[in-house]
C-alpha cells in the first residue's frame, strides 16, 4: 500500500480524476491501493443524500455533487482531508466494518493529540464535547465503493475557517456545531497529526504502508 501526501492544495475535480483512475488501476491489478493526504482550496461538496436547502450560500464556493454518501460538507485550506483506495475483496467484503474503522482511525489518531472523539448514535461523523457541554463535529466521513475498491474517505478540521460552515448546514445538522483542534486549544500541526494518521492506520488495519510519497499533480 501507497501512504501518499500533496502539500500544495488540490482542486476538487483534479483530485476526483486521480481517484477515479486509481480505482481502475487496483480492481485490475495494475496498482497498489493507497492512502491520500492532501488539503482542497475553500469549496462545497455535495454526498448523495444532499438536499439542496442545506446549501445556503451557493455563491460563497464552488459546489461539487459527488458520488460519496452523506450530505453538504466543506473542505479548505486547515482541513486534513484523506482519500482511501483500499480493496475490500481482500478484507471480507464487510463496508460496514470499513467505515467503523476509519472511525476508529480517526478516534486514535485524535486520542495521540489528548482530544475525547467519540461516535453519536444517528449521526454521522465525529464528535468532541466542548467545556461548555456542546458537542461539535471535528471529522466528517463520506465513502464510495466500487466493485468493492473504496474511494473518497475521512476529514479532520485541524486549523480552518470554521466560518465558511456558515454557507451550508453541514451534513443536515442543524443543532450542534463544527469545531477543529486549533478551536479546541490544541496547537497540533498538520504535520503532527500526519504522525499519528499513520500510526493509528496501522493500529487499526494492521497495514504498514511503504514510506511516505509526496504526490504531484
Amino acid at each position: 500500500m501507497e501512504w501518499l501526501k500533496t502539500c500544495s492544495p488540490v482542486p476538487y475535480h483534479v483530485a476526483l480524476a486521480f481517484m477515479e483512475k486509481r480505482v481502475s488501476e487496483i480492481k485490475r491489478g495494475t496498482a497498489e491501493e493507497a492512502v491520500w493526504l492532501l488539503e482542497h482550496p475553500p469549496l462545497y461538496t455535495a454526498g448523495s443524500s444532499a438536499n439542496t436547502s442545506d446549501l445556503l450560500e451557493p455563491e460563497r464556493f464552488p459546489v461539487y455533487a459527488t458520488g460519496r454518501g452523506g450530505q453538504y460538507t466543506y473542505h479548505g485550506p486547515g482541513q486534513r482531508v484523506v482519500y482511501s483506495m483500499i480493496d475490500l475483496k481482500k478484507r471480507g467484503c464487510d463496508v460496514r466494518r470499513y467505515i467503523h474503522d476509519l472511525e476508529e482511525w480517526i478516534i486514535r489518531s485524535l486520542a495521540k493529540l489528548e482530544v475525547t472523539a467519540e461516535r453519536r448514535d444517528k449521526r454521522i461523523g465525529i464528535w468532541v464535547t466542548k467545556d461548555d457541554g456542546s458537542e461539535n463535529k471535528i471529522a466528517a466521513l463520506g465513502v464510495r465503493v466500487r466493485r468493492w475498491i473504496t474511494f473518497h474517505g475521512i476529514s479532520i478540521n485541524v486549523t480552518p475557517n470554521l466560518s465558511h460552515y456558515d454557507g451550508i448546514i453541514p451534513c443536515g445538522i442543524i443543532r450542534h456545531g463544527v469545531t477543529s483542534l486549533d478551536d479546541l486549544g490544541i496547537k497540533a500541526s498538520m504535520a503532527d497529526l500526519d504522525k499519528h494518521l499513520l500510526t493509528s492506520f496501522e493500529e487499526t488495519f494492521s497495514i504498514t504502508p511503504k514510506e511516505s510519497q509526496e504526490l504531484t499533480l
